[in-house]
């Protein structure tokens, strides 16, 4: 009797430690955001696309050609970039997005449900990585417990949520995955509140030499080869949850704030109406690089930034309390 309980205590391991995160959109726990959602303020706005061959083995076959980066803008609408093995798309946005509760933006992919079975779907998955100076990127960790002794094929093959996690293209079209910048806090070289870039990055699902590993050194198992011209990750859009705006925002309220004007060529003029003793302005770039900071310390200010090149840049402002409110300037 003890030998038998040994195995079905093992068992029984060995099973929630392989089927151990949230189930499919539409499944009960599920953590999939529907593109509907009004947890989203924002999508991206830009788009670079580096493409992968569509085998990754057999670089004769050539290059993915579906889509193009103008897919991957605005919200999630069932339009997509294929990336192809190993192919990467870098996205921007018009205004930063920081580390809020819970999940801070989320990747939506075309994958289809088993109709035989809610748990199961088609599904092509890819790393995510974020940046605060568009240089350097952070991968969120990503676990696969999907058995890697078969190959997962392109047609008729299924997989089940519950064995993936942090992986975009967890979910099924029109349901975002989830991730939260709190799993990259502490990175020296990433500011979590103000994330300008985020990165997608194909997963190469061969368990063979081309195998792309997860977290813990596993290989993750995924359609290969998908030697088509819609081959590897298809990439919808990138909604931002938590996303740093002009709108409704309880701090420029407060102070009464207006910015004039905008585009600016050489000085701005920052009016406030209820003065603050700590109350503060950062100038960065679109990389987040700081480049001035002053106190508002009377009801007009001016900033100059005539020495600047023309572009794109953001006003920071912080309070005391730690309220902050970021805006877009042009710079002509």
């Amino acid at each position: 009797m003890r030998n038998l309980s040994l195995i079905f205590v093992s068992c029984f391991w060995a099973f929630t430690v392989s089927a151990q995160y949230a189930p499919q959109a539409g499944v009960s726990g599920s953590t999939a955001i529907i593109a509907t959602s009004s947890q989203f303020v924002g999508w991206a706005t830009g788009c670079t696309i580096h493409r992968g061959y569509m085998d990754i083995a057999n670089p004769s076959s050539g290059y993915v050609t579906a889509g193009d980066s103008s897919n991957a803008i605005g919200a999630a609408d069932h339009n997509i970039v294929s990336l192809g093995d190993s192919g990467v798309a870098d996205l921007t946005f018009d205004h930063p997005i920081y580390n809020g509760p819970g999940a801070d933006l989320a990747v939506f992919e075309n994958g289809f449900p088993n109709p035989a079975n809610a748990e199961e779907a088609f599904l092509e998955l890819a790393f995510v990585e974020v940046s605060s100076d568009g240089v350097n990127y952070f991968r969120f960790p990503a676990n696969s417990n999907t058995q890697d002794t078969t190959q997962i094929r392109i047609a008729g093959d299924y997989m089940n949520a519950r064995y993936i996690n942090n992986l975009a293209g967890k979910y099924i079209a029109n349901y975002g995955t989830p991730f939260d910048l709190e799993e990259l806090s502490g990175k020296v070289g990433l500011d979590i509140d103000n994330i300008t870039h985020v990165r997608i990055v194909d997963v190469v699902g061969s368990i063979g030499a081309h195998a792309s590993l997860d977290n813990a050194g596993r290989k993750i198992n995924d359609p290969y080869p998908t030697a088509i011209p819609t081959g590897g990750f298809d990439l919808d859009a990138v909604g931002a949850i938590h996303q740093k705006s002009v709108s409704v925002n309880p701090l420029a309220v407060n102070i009464g704030l207006s910015i004039y004007p905008n585009p600016v060529v050489d000085k701005l003029v920052l009016s406030v109406q209820t003065i603050q003793p700590h109350l503060r302005v950062t100038l960065t770039d679109i990389t987040g690089k700081v480049l001035q900071t002053q106190r508002l310390t009377s009801a007009v200010n001016e900033m100059n930034v005539s020495q600047y090149a023309q572009g794109i840049y953001y006003l920071i402002f912080q309070d005391d309390k730690g309220n902050r409110w970021a805006e877009k300037l042009t710079k002509l």
